[in-house]
């Protein structure tokens, strides 16, 4: 894997979970790492084992803080829009306001902080790379994630545009799309092996993903190795989406 020597990687969502895997790898790989999301504590959590991180604390359901928080962090080699929510509805129960906060955090929130960075990218010449981190829900139906399932299909086709509209500036943008993934959460939410056992029968490889698996496919969509890699849609799915 490249180092990522004096690159400036702006991570949001990122001081748990996949993106805290994300900003750490980032960060031993020799990056610049500045991670944005509205949890101050777990910010501090990071903060206080990696000092060197640079954490900024704001909504991103909120167009204009987010917009004026990115604008004052400078400019980006690299993005990762890792933040994210699933509020777990059936469809026929599902809320506008649950319906409205996904979409919010899941895809505008993707388009806002991207407009920024990819402007100043330009600005400065430079030929960056944009990961979005999407969900295997974009290509297949999941119970009672209606919300979840659609703002995931809305990112990987704004990531398609994107890729086309920033690539003649040198600014690639992919996606990763992940099945159930291991980190702490996703560890108490499948734990229970009945609600285990019929998704992992769908998976030829027969286990979910752990957060390495992710942060190691984002890491090679940032780097020079995927130099020739935009609009892409990378399942890290075990095989789920071949079945």
């Amino acid at each position: 894997m490249d180092t990522f020597k004096g690159k400036r990687i702006l991570v949001t969502g990122g001081s748990q979970g996949i993106g805290k895997g994300i900003v750490i790898e980032l960060w031993r790989l020799g990056a610049n790492v500045v991670t944005i999301s509205n949890q101050p504590d777990e910010q501090q959590k990071l903060k206080s084992e990696y000092p060197t991180i640079e954490t900024a604390c704001v909504d991103l359901c909120d167009w204009a803080a987010t917009r004026k928080a990115v604008e004052s962090l400078g400019v980006f080699d690299g993005l990762v829009n890792n933040a994210g929510v699933a509020i777990i509805e059936p469809f026929l129960e599902c809320t506008p306001t649950s319906f409205d906060r996904t979409m919010s955090i899941n895809v505008r929130a993707i388009l806002n902080v991207s407009q920024v960075v990819a402007q100043k990218m330009i600005q400065h010449k430079i030929k960056g790379s944009i990961v979005n981190i999407s969900s295997k829900a974009s290509k297949a139906a999941l119970q009672n994630h209606v919300a979840y399932c659609a703002s995931k299909s809305a990112v990987d086709s704004m990531t398609r545009v994107m890729s086309l509209e920033l690539g003649p500036h040198g600014i690639r943008v992919n996606t990763v799309n992940p099945t159930a993934v291991m980190s702490e959460l996703g560890r108490r939410v499948w734990a229970d092996p009945d609600k285990s056992r019929n998704l992992l029968a769908k998976i030829p490889l027969g286990r979910f993903g752990e957060v390495e698996d992710v942060v190691n496919t984002v890491l090679f969509l940032l780097s020079s190795r995927a130099s020739m890699i935009t609009g892409v849609q990378l399942p890290v799915d075990g095989g789920f989406l071949a079945t």
